[in-house]
């Protein structure tokens, strides 16, 4: 059995007008689990108390030593401006992670929260990217803080749309008076052009069950199918809190609530999850452009690159934790609008590089804005994945020459075991055809569904034009799957018709 401790931060329970105005505000709401297979359990639990006992006078008065003791201002610079008792303590703890630890991450923006409900009737398809439009709505609410729009998102919801509409004319007014941002004015025409068309009734509904959408799919994908997963208490006595209950709704199993006293996953996730999102607020705070009326790129100060020893290792630990060790496609879980989570993981991998040390040493100038260009560079690279419709279903682990697909079809690793789809000479016959793709050896695969069961068929190689050309209207949102198709062997030429 896998035992799994959850934590959070940044979470607010209600986003309104004074919530996103309030001083503390942070945009990511951020979730860490942490876990191991119970035999490792009591050996991680004597690393973790040694940790705590060498710094028991750090312990507040429940006992427990929590993110909280380590005070925001601290990280202004990042790493380079923790002092050094808690650059010592820092390395200590991340000393606890080792390659039998499991970390899960979930950030999510919440005020993309907000712009997915308006636009929650709207799905991609071939002429209309709902995804990069919430990308930019959102975007452009972080940035510009619009205070008309906030308002209107606890005060008076049915004005939201024509708030929206309002801010994004002005906006469009200053662009063109001052002769800037031509990128930035013609998406917000496009995306007034969409607001004209939406709904001005508003229904806001509260819900943070996304993270654990994340991890039941990195359970999935990991083949975990026996874990307990432990929250920290927070709802009345035998009640389940909302995070709980979230927990539950989609599919887990296993949710118990625990008070983190008494449970040292708990506080581990705690510290994790507090570190993360201290390192992401300033990185935000200190790139955040100040949109006035000209074009100024900032770039992170020089300090946050003038790091001891000591602190360098810090970053590279943690890249070493969230970035190499038990690699997964779910191992991060993130919305539409993951630019800070972005920044964040382009930091540890540049500070990670060896160029980078090398010019720590001789020529710390440069290095802001060789960061600005790498970190741009992944902020582009995904949101030309965005662009991207088809999505990914990672191969679960196994040991076994095959793994069952989404749709619960068997699969082979070597595709020449992979059963054909024989039509035979002058023949048709009709499949329900759930999807179909290409093999990494550019063989054309179809799931379909068929006397009460799914099958994989390995299809002739004269359909690859087809299977090629129903992924290619996927990519841009438009898929024609699942459908009946009509396959059909004339005279030896394959033929597929949807019907």
């Amino acid at each position: 059995m896998y035992l799994f401790y959850y934590d959070e931060s940044e979470h607010s329970r209600k986003i309104n007008y004074n919530t996103i105005n309030a001083d503390n505000f942070y945009d990511s709401f951020a979730t860490v689990i942490v876990g191991w297979n119970d035999e490792y359990n009591s050996e991680i639990e004597k690393l973790y108390e040694s940790f705590e006992s060498k710094y028991k006078d750090r312990k507040d008065k429940n006992g427990e030593i929590k993110s909280n003791r380590l005070h925001n201002n601290e990280f202004k610079y990042g790493f380079a401006s923790v002092n050094k008792h808690n650059t010592r303590f820092l390395n200590d703890f991340l000393e606890v992670f080792n390659e039998k630890v499991k970390i899960y991450v979930s950030f999510h923006s919440k005020i993309e929260y907000l712009v997915v409900q308006l636009f929650s009737q709207y799905d991609n398809n071939i002429f209309f990217d709902a995804d990069s439009m919430k990308y930019s709505i959102t975007k452009a609410l972080v940035t510009y803080r619009p205070e008309n729009v906030i308002k209107a998102i606890s005060e008076s919801p049915d004005t939201f749309v024509e708030s929206l509409k309002m801010f994004f004319n002005e906006r469009i007014q200053k662009n063109i008076q001052h002769n800037i941002r031509p990128l930035e004015t013609n998406a917000f025409n496009e995306i007034i052009t969409v607001l004209d068309s939406i709904s001005s009734e508003v229904i806001i509904s509260w819900d943070y069950k996304m993270t654990f959408e994340g991890f039941a799919k990195y359970l999935n994908e990991q083949g975990i199918d026996n874990y307990k997963i432990i929250l920290d208490n927070e709802g009345n006595e035998g009640q389940d809190s909302r995070t709980c209950t979230a927990a539950k709704s989609v599919g887990l199993m296993n949710v118990e609530e625990k008070n983190s006293k008494d449970v040292f996953g708990l506080r581990m996730a705690d510290m994790m999850v507090g570190i993360i999102t201290k390192l992401m607020k300033h990185l935000s705070i200190n790139l955040h452009k100040d949109y006035g009326e000209t074009v100024e790129l900032r770039f992170l100060d020089p300090k946050w690159f003038a790091l001891s020893n000591e602190q360098l290792q810090l970053y590279l630990k943690m890249n070493k934790i969230i970035c190499e060790n038990d690699k997964a496609w779910y191992k991060s879980y993130i919305g539409l609008y993951p630019d800070d989570f972005i920044v964040f993981i382009a930091l540890l991998k540049f500070i990670n590089d060896e160029k980078t040390k090398q010019l720590m040493l001789n020529n710390l100038e440069i290095l802001p804005r060789c960061f600005n260009d790498y970190s741009c560079q992944c902020i582009s690279d995904y949101f030309k994945r965005l662009k991207v419709k088809i999505p990914i279903d990672p191969i679960p682990n196994t040991k076994k020459d095959y793994y069952y697909n989404q749709s619960g079809a068997k699969v082979y690793f070597d595709i020449k075991k992979q059963p054909l789809l024989n039509i035979e000479k002058g023949c048709n016959k009709l499949y329900k055809v759930l999807s179909t793709g290409i093999e990494r050896n550019g063989i054309p695969v179809i799931t379909v569904f068929e006397n009460e069961n799914y099958f994989c068929y390995r299809l002739p190689n004269e359909l690859c034009g087809w299977s090629r050309y129903l992924l290619s209207l996927s990519i841009l949102g438009n898929n024609l799957l699942p459908s009946d198709v009509l396959f059909s062997n004339v005279d030896g030429n394959y033929t597929a018709d949807i019907l």
